[in-house]
């Protein structure tokens, strides 16, 4: 269920993140220009509506269309998301998420359908009058049918978000959010449910504390600081460079094996989440926009004018929890574990295996130089990718530590890319990803590719050993 879980969030943060950009840029545009932004402006305020009601969503929904059958799938994806959102009054990113994928997938089956059976030097007419027959049959049903429907139930998860806000129960929200990050459902918690109810709320009040709630840096800052001051050995070592790539670069992958180091560490992130949102909300903190990454550089640049002390006030007090009730169990933990040579994240290692399926189990190789899940296979190495849940994040991070580590080792002529898990490209010949993610990263790489499991994307030895593979 995990594993499914986590495909199908994968999936969602496919269509919203490579649009972020387009989102930052549309809560620029609502910060600065609305009657209460920084620079009102009337005329410049008109960007707003259109942007929220027909650029995203059909981005999304080529997006979404392109994830099942490239820009093919993409532009029918586009096509009917354009029913939704003629056919509702509310901004239909739910809708986008819904047809895009669903309209990709028609005129795929389609095109099997008709492989093979079209006469020579028809295939272009064919193929171009097909997709816009059936393009025009499914907007009509996303016009008539399918957005009257999925405004009802956005409408209804809005009432929803709006009740548990007005019942002062979002605070609890911490205790889903904090254990479902560490299991890499953070971009599916985020893009795939935050994101919605945040741009629905922002068209109403002009801001939104969903935007915080996932993205907040506070909770991991302090479990990151707590390793700092009482842990011991790799765990002590690493910290302060994940606390600078985690609290200022936004990459909030990287407290996730400290957390599976020593487990009863979820308590002070689920209390650090807590007292954080608590405070968002005694604060009436919001945001415009997502801020992805999660640094406190896109938190600060998405927050309206007069609401810095707010946004501020909770990072602030989710890192203060966090650090306090993290520290008793970080203690308790190093007092047991004096081992400079990654002892500690070897035991993580181990408890992300009792996570997988028994076929990933049989496949670690537990070594004390290696994190990784790999065939015995080896042949040259002309292409190496990175990839995590949305393509973007650790793996970028991670391309530019291996890419400089191969210069430095001399091995010129290597690919080094990075990739969402579920588009690994089939030419690579070495697959890197978080321990989290290997059985999926398995799945879609090709046969031939050797698959590593890495626990820390900045220090790891498994680098070292790709490198070793590397003519």
């Amino acid at each position: 269920m995990r594993e499914q879980l986590q495909k199908f969030g994968g999936f969602l943060a496919g269509m919203v993140i490579p649009n972020v950009a387009a989102f930052i840029c549309w809560g620029f545009i609502t910060a600065c220009f609305i009657p209460t932004g920084w620079i009102p402006n009337e005329k410049l305020a008109k960007l707003i509506g259109p942007m929220i009601q027909y650029l995203l969503p059909l981005l999304i929904g080529f997006s979404g269309g392109r994830l099942v059958y490239g820009i093919r799938g993409g532009v029918m994806g586009a096509m009917v998301t354009m029913g939704v959102i003629v056919g509702s009054e509310i901004p239909m990113f739910l809708g986008a998420m819904m047809v895009g994928p669903f309209a990709a997938w028609i005129i795929k089956k389609w095109d099997n359908i008709v492989e093979n059976k079209i006469p020579t030097g028809f295939e272009m007419l064919v193929n171009n009058f097909s997709a816009g027959i059936l393009g025009m049959i499914l907007i009509m049903l996303a016009y008539s049918i399918i957005g009257p429907i999925v405004a009802s139930i956005a409408t209804f998860l809005g009432v929803v978000a709006k009740a548990i806000a007005e019942a002062k129960l979002l605070p609890l929200l911490a205790l889903l959010i904090e254990p479902g990050k560490v299991l890499f459902l953070n971009n599916a918690i985020n893009h795939g449910v935050f994101s919605p109810i945040g741009v629905a709320e922002v068209r109403e009040f002009g801001k939104s504390i969903f935007f915080l709630l996932e993205t907040n840096p506070g909770p991991g800052l302090g479990l990151l600081l707590a390793y700092w001051v009482f842990g011991k050995g790799m765990g002590k070592q690493s910290a302060p460079g994940a606390i600078i790539i985690h609290f200022f670069g936004g990459i909030h992958e990287l407290y996730f094996p400290y957390v599976l180091m020593n487990p009863l560490c979820i308590i002070g992130l689920i209390a650090g989440g807590l007292c954080a949102n608590l405070t968002f909300l005694l604060f009436h903190a919001g945001l415009v926009a997502t801020p992805s990454p999660g640094s406190i550089f896109t938190e600060l640049a998405m927050t309206p004018k007069g609401g810095f002390l707010g946004v501020m006030a909770g990072i602030a007090v989710g890192t203060v929890v966090s650090f306090l009730v993290s520290s008793p169990f970080v203690r308790a933990y190093s007092a047991n574990v004096d081992d400079k040579s990654g002892e500690d994240f070897a035991k993580a290692q181990q408890l992300v295996k009792t996570l997988k399926p028994a076929k990933v189990q049989e496949q670690v190789i537990d070594s004390a130089k290696s994190e990784a899940l790999a065939t015995s296979e080896t042949r040259p190495v002309k292409k190496i990718v990175f990839a995590c849940e949305a393509g973007m994040g650790s793996s970028v991070m991670a391309v530019a530590v291996l890419k400089k580590k191969l210069a430095q080792a001399g091995k010129t002529g290597i690919e080094v890319v990075h990739s969402p898990v579920n588009q690994i490209p089939q030419d690579a010949d070495i697959v890197l990803t978080a321990m989290g993610l290997v059985e999926r990263a398995k799945k879609i790489a090709a046969p031939a590719a050797s698959v590593y499991g890495v626990q820390d994307f900045i220090n790891t030895p498994v680098y070292d050993e790709v490198i070793s593979q590397c003519e």
